[in-house]
């Protein structure tokens, strides 16, 4: 029974990883009938209020304090808006592949931010990480002649995805010791909602009333919304209560490969030779930076809320 109970926090965190990574294909799926737009703010409808119903029913929803409210707004304008923003417009000009690669690299961008804004030790296995992905992202993008593979305007949208999620995470840790993770995003989905709202109505909810019903499409944003959105954030937050942040942030570095066999298998993605070559520098990098990490104490299981609304 103890042993069971001691893979169950892998299997959670495995379980969120997987729903994240199909997250990148389901996307590809309901762009074939609707926008970016109307797809994220279905998703964070659909989302919003499973969160909010599931933090009614075991008592865990919090009303924020008035004061707080500046940074609750931040928090969302950093993410779900600007990240959905480049990840959403992001996936129309790139590949699934592309796009998962390139949000793999933000474990790598935030002890940086967390060095300059807290002063948090920045160890040479972080530099070292953060060129070796680098160099693998770049693998990925380019052609065999390093002409561009990938659409630049596509590359530097899923880029701001990766900064405003890093934003995100240092704007956080404001709330994080006040907060249940919950009601963070709850609400946090619920003020992006609000974001969202006025450019849906002017640039996609013409086009959203007069575009037929289409199931397949409509299937992937409630599959995004409740496995994406939902059951993966409770999955994570499961598993870093029990097995501590740095552990859990861990299985993040196997997004790209579960992304590259979906897309292949669903999207009939091309996976060349020199795409796994990519992949396994990104990932080897990924690793490396965190080498060093498991000899740090681990900060407290609400403080992590970087990865959720993949």
């Amino acid at each position: 029974m103890n042993h069971n109970r001691n893979h169950r926090p892998i299997l959670a965190a495995l379980g969120a990883m997987l729903f994240w990574s199909f997250s990148f294909v389901w996307v590809k799926v309901a762009y074939q009938a609707y926008e970016p737009l109307t797809v994220v703010l279905l998703r964070l409808v659909i989302s919003a209020l499973l969160l909010f119903t599931f933090s009614l029913m075991i008592r865990r929803l919090q009303i924020p304090a008035r004061k707080d409210a500046p940074i609750f707004i931040l928090l969302a304008l950093f993410e779900p808006f600007l990240y959905f923003m480049g990840e959403s417009y992001g996936l129309k000009y790139v590949s699934s592949t592309v796009a998962a690669v390139i949000v793999a690299t933000i474990p790598l961008f935030a002890p940086f931010f967390a060095w300059y804004f807290y002063r948090e030790k920045l160890t040479p296995m972080n530099i070292a990480g953060l060129v070796a992905s680098f160099l693998g992202v770049a693998v990925v993008v380019t052609n065999n002649d390093f002409s561009f593979g990938a659409s630049p305007k596509g590359v530097i949208l899923e880029f701001l995805a990766v900064f405003s999620a890093i934003a995100y995470s240092t704007v956080l840790r404001k709330l994080a010791f006040r907060y249940n993770t919950f009601t963070i995003i709850a609400f946090q989905n619920l003020i992006g909602i609000v974001m969202f709202l006025p450019f849906w109505m002017i640039f996609e909810m013409r086009g959203f009333l007069a575009t037929p019903f289409h199931p397949g499409a409509f299937r992937s944003i409630l599959l995004l919304a409740v496995f994406a959105s939902s059951v993966a954030f409770i999955l994570f937050t499961f598993s870093v209560r029990s097995m501590g942040i740095n552990r859990s942030n861990s299985y993040i570095n196997l997004i790209p490969v579960f992304v590259a066999l979906l897309a292949w298998l669903i999207l009939g993605d091309q996976l060349t030779p020199r795409k796994f070559a990519g992949i396994a520098l990104v990932i080897a990098g990924l690793f490396l930076a965190q080498i060093k990490k498991r000899d740090l104490p681990a900060p407290p299981a609400d403080q992590d809320k970087g990865g959720e609304n993949k």
